[in-house]
Order: structure tokens, then C-alpha cells, then sequence
């Protein structure tokens, strides 16, 4: 599958995992950031009230 055709959420996972490695995030602090963006962003879904 070519990224270009790939959905956009395949899209944008590609462009966060090359922002941690090419930052040299650990792994650990990835996870507890990304936790917290996905927290962030499920409230951001329930005040625009998309779930």
C-alpha cells in the first residue's frame, strides 16, 4: 500500500512515531505523552459532540 492511498489516520501514526524517534523520545515518555494527547483529544470529540 502506498502512503499516499493509506488512510489518514495511518497517515498521521507514521508522521507521530517520526516525530518521537527523529526527537529520540524513550519509549516510556512516548506512552505517557500520548496518553495525554489522547485524552486531550477525546474531549476535544465530546464538546464538538462526535461521540
Amino acid at each position: 500500500m502506498n502512503l499516499e492511498n493509506a488512510p489518514i489516520e495511518i497517515q498521521v501514526a507514521i508522521d507521530l512515531i517520526y516525530i518521537l524517534e527523529i526527537n529520540q523520545i524513550e519509549p516510556t515518555t512516548a506512552l505517557k505523552a500520548l496518553d495525554i494527547v489522547k485524552k486531550d483529544y477525546e474531549n476535544k470529540c465530546i464538546s464538538l459532540n462526535l461521540i
